[in-house]
C-alpha cells in the first residue's frame, strides 16, 4: 500500500498510548500527526507530559518529544489533520462511549483499545486473524451514526489473546466446553513494579470485570452478522478465572477443553501449525508470519522467554496433553500490550486500511 494515513492517538500519555507512540515511529502506512490526552496534559510538549511516567523500556521516540499534546475532548480540532484515530483512554465507560461517538460523528474512524463499545451490536470487535468478516457491519453502523467515513471498531480484551486464538482453529472439532485460568501481567493494569509494589511476592486473585469479559467476549468474536447486528455464538461454554501475577508483560492461560468430536493430539498440533488468517494472506506490516507457535519443551511457554515471539504479535502454546476431566489441556501465552493492546489495534487498523474502510 503506497498511501500513508495521518493518525491521531487519543490517550497518548498512558501506558497503551505510549505503546502506540512507539509502534508508529517507523510504520510504513501510518504517520502520527496528533497526540491527544486530558486537559491536564494539553498544551505541553509530549516529553514533558509523560515526564516521570514514561513506562517503556526505551526512550521516547524523537518524533514525539516536542509534539504539543492536544485536548482529547475536542475532535473538531483534528478536522483535516488526521485520517483516523487510535483511542486508549482511562475514563468511565459511559464517558468513553460518548467520546468515541463524537470522533466517529466528526468523520474520524476510531480504532479503540477501550471496552466501552465492545458490546454495541453494530460495532465490530475484531481479532484480525479470526473474524475479519465482521467488518462488514461498519456500513450499518455508519447509517446509524449518519456518517460517510466515521465509525468505531474495537479490539477485544487483552487476556483473550492468550487462549481464544488457540481455541479458534479447534472449533472444527466441535469445542463444547472450555475452562480457562489467566495469569495476567501488571502492565495490563497500566502498572509497573515501581507503581505496584503490592504485587511483589504475591498473586492477586481478582481483576474487576475480567472474568465476565473472558467468558462473554469470545462469543461475540465467534458470532455472526445478521440483520444489522452481530449475534453472539451459542457455544462453547467458557468458565474463566483471572489472576494478577508478578510479571511485567505477557499474559499466560491454562486452558482445559472438551470436544464433541475428540481430535488426536497430532490433529490439534496440525490445526495450530497450519492456521493463518486474513493478516497473513494480505501480508499486513504488523502481522506475524506464523500466527500460532507450539513449543515442545516441558517448561514453555514462559512470558519472559516467549512474549516477544514475532515482535510480540504471535501467540505461543505448549504442554498439550490429555486431561482426566476434559479431553485436553494446554498453556497459552501472548504479549498483552503488543498483541493484546496497541499492537493488536495497529494490526486491526492495517486490516481496515487494506479493506478500504479508511479511504
Amino acid at each position: 500500500m503506497k498511501k500513508q494515513f495521518r493518525v491521531g492517538i487519543i490517550g497518548a500519555t498512558g501506558m497503551v498510548g505510549q505503546r502506540f507512540v512507539s509502534l508508529l515511529e517507523h510504520h510504513p502506512w501510518f504517520r502520527p500527526a496528533a497526540l491527544l490526552a486530558s486537559a491536564r496534559s494539553a498544551g505541553k510538549p509530549y516529553a514533558q507530559a509523560v515526564d516521570g511516567k514514561w513506562a517503556m523500556p526505551f526512550s521516547i521516540p524523537s518524533y514525539a518529544r516536542d509534539m504539543t499534546v492536544l485536548d482529547a475532548a475536542d475532535p473538531a480540532r483534528l478536522a483535516g489533520k488526521v485520517d483516523f484515530v487510535f483511542c486508549a483512554v482511562n475514563m468511565k465507560k459511559d464517558d468513553v462511549k460518548a467520546l468515541e461517538e463524537r470522533y466517529a460523528r466528526a468523520e474520524l474512524p476510531v480504532v479503540s483499545n477501550n471496552s466501552a463499545h465492545r458490546f454495541t451490536p453494530d460495532v465490530p470487535m475484531v481479532i484480525p486473524e479470526i473474524n475479519a468478516e465482521h467488518l462488514a457491519i461498519i456500513e450499518t453502523q455508519r447509517e446509524r451514526l449518519g456518517t460517510r467515513r466515521g465509525f468505531i471498531a474495537v479490539k477485544s480484551n487483552c487476556s483473550l489473546q492468550s487462549y481464544v486464538p488457540l481455541l479458534h482453529p479447534l472449533r472444527k472439532f466441535g469445542v463444547t466446553e472450555a475452562a480457562v485460568c489467566t495469569y495476567q501481567a501488571i502492565s495490563g493494569a497500566g502498572r509497573t513494579f515501581d507503581t505496584m509494589p503490592e504485587i511483589l511476592d504475591n498473586i492477586i486473585p481478582y481483576i474487576g470485570g475480567e472474568e465476565e469479559k473472558s467468558q462473554s467476549e469470545p462469543m461475540k468474536i465467534w458470532g455472526r452478522v445478521e440483520n444489522g447486528k452481530i449475534l453472539p455464538a451459542d457455544s462453547p461454554i467458557i468458565s474463566a478465572q483471572c489472576l494478577r501475577v508478578p510479571v511485567s508483560d505477557g499474559h499466560t492461560a491454562a486452558v482445559f477443553v472438551k470436544f464433541k468430536d475428540r481430535p488426536t493430539r497430532e490433529q490439534i498440533l496440525s490445526a495450530w501449525e497450519n492456521y493463518a488468517g486474513e493478516p497473513q494472506r494480505l501480508g499486513l506490516p504488523s502481522a506475524p508470519k506464523q500466527f500460532l507457535h507450539y513449543l515442545g519443551e516441558d517448561d514453555r511457554p514462559q512470558p519472559k522467554l516467549d512474549r516477544m515471539t514475532e515482535n510480540g504479535m504471535a501467540v505461543t502454546a505448549g504442554r498439550l496433553r490429555e486431561d482426566t476431566l476434559f479431553d485436553y489441556k494446554f498453556i497459552g501465552c501472548s504479549h498483552n500490550t503488543l498483541r493484546g493492546a496497541a499492537g493488536g489495534a495497529v494490526l486491526l487498523a492495517e486490516l481496515l486500511a487494506a479493506k478500504g474502510y479508511l479511504d
